[in-house]
């Protein structure tokens, strides 16, 4: 089970990720983030961010 403290809000992960809040919401609407609905809003597990970090990170060359 994933504790409180690892779950981030939309601002903190688009700042994590150095992206718009609406970026954030995007990927999340668009299902390559996962995200937990609680009322109106929405977090994010910290794991979440890095898996999405790793499965788009770019190797160039």
């Amino acid at each position: 089970m994933v504790s409180a403290g690892e779950f981030l809000t939309i601002a903190e992960v688009a700042e994590q990720m150095r992206v718009s809040k609406m970026t954030v919401y995007r990927l999340v609407h668009g299902g390559q983030l996962n995200a937990v609905r609680v009322g109106r809003s929405f977090r994010v597990p910290q794991n979440a961010v890095d898996d999405f970090i790793e499965r788009s990170f770019y190797e160039a060359g």
